[in-house]
């Protein structure tokens, strides 16, 4: 397992996340396996977990990483995420400097940790001046609770505005993006990601499996099996899936499962410092880590891009963030 540079952090992170939204009950529901799957992706040289207050429900997944961490924390980049839902009240959650404060602390207890190498806002909050996150995590930065900050789901819009607002303020600004992006969903490189690359962000990449349809275990009569069901618009949109069975024989011919070149394919991205997979199983883990050295060459770049061409999205996908502009009224 290799290691990049996250951004200009000075921060190594590994090629591949162990990303852990998978622990806890809509996943692995042992919490036993679930740490051992930490276990054995640190073993395989994977260094950076990536895990969200939301995953597995008021907290689970942060406390099942911190657990497994437990004598192994200095071993190890861990990155959080807060915005969503942690109750009832309408002010526990969100990009504001009340809860953000509040969550960070909340991520760090269930950790059982004393600070965080990442904390990334989850999701974009078109109503919340960028100001406010930025000022509460200049000040958590400073306390030494964050030793780096980022975001995730950001329209480049709203990156460039980010930066621009922390120079003008003499606030920390964001260091690393967490985006969606893989072969069926390549829109990222039409703008997000060279504007991370303008201003040295270190980007990590959510669902390079496009939630499982690039894994090979789909194909046009298996759709519906798995986890699909919970991005149900995959199960109708026949491009992805026409997709598919063209990449498939890519892959075979170039010797590699269908999964192994999805994620040779992202991390291929001079943008890129690393892929984040999710998996439920130490099997699994296993069988997408062998596939670490797997390079693709310029010649099945181009033909991938025949099949999706370069900064297309081949529909959307269903976890994805959505500005509340496009977002269809429901009934």
């Amino acid at each position: 397992m290799q290691t990049r540079p996250l951004g200009r952090t000075g921060i190594q992170v590994s090629t591949y996340t162990l990303g852990t939204m998978m622990f806890g009950p809509y996943g692995n529901p042992d919490p036993d396996a679930c740490v051992r799957i930490v276990h054995r992706a640190l073993d395989h040289g994977i260094t950076t977990i990536d895990t969200a207050d939301v995953y597995g429900g008021d907290g689970e997944s942060e406390r099942i990483v911190g657990r497994a961490l437990r004598g192994r924390r200095d071993d190890v980049v861990l990155a959080t995420k807060g915005n969503g839902p942690m109750g009832a009240g309408p002010n526990r959650r969100g990009n504001s400097r009340r809860w953000i404060v509040s969550a960070v602390e909340g991520s760090l207890r269930r950790l059982g940790v004393d600070h965080l190498d990442l904390y990334q806002l989850h999701h974009p909050e078109p109503g919340t001046d960028i100001e406010e996150p930025l000022s509460a995590l200049t000040d958590l930065l400073r306390a030494g609770k964050v030793r780096a900050i980022g975001h995730s789901n950001l329209p480049a819009s709203d990156i460039v505005e980010a930066q621009w607002v922390a120079e003008r303020r003499g606030l920390a600004r964001f260091r690393t993006e967490q985006l969606h992006y893989s072969i069926l969903n390549r829109g990222a490189e039409r703008e997000i990601l060279p504007v991370c690359q303008r201003h040295g962000l270190g980007v990590l990449v959510w669902s390079p499996l496009s939630m499982g349809l690039l894994s090979g275990r789909y194909r046009r009569e298996t759709a519906s099996a798995g986890r699909l069901h919970w991005v149900p618009r995959h199960l109708t949109d026949q491009r992805k899936l026409d997709a598919v069975e063209a990449l498939v024989p890519l892959a075979d011919g170039a010797g590699i499962p269908l999964r192994h070149l999805a994620l040779a394919f992202v991390t291929a991205h001079p943008g890129v410092a690393s892929a984040i997979i999710g998996p439920r199983t130490e099997e699994q883990l296993d069988d997408l880590v062998a596939g670490a050295g797997a390079a693709i060459g310029d010649d099945l770049l181009d033909r991938i891009d025949e099949v999706v061409p370069p900064g297309t999205d081949l529909g959307p996908i269903d976890v994805a963030c959505e500005p509340p502009h496009l977002r269809r009224a429901p009934g």
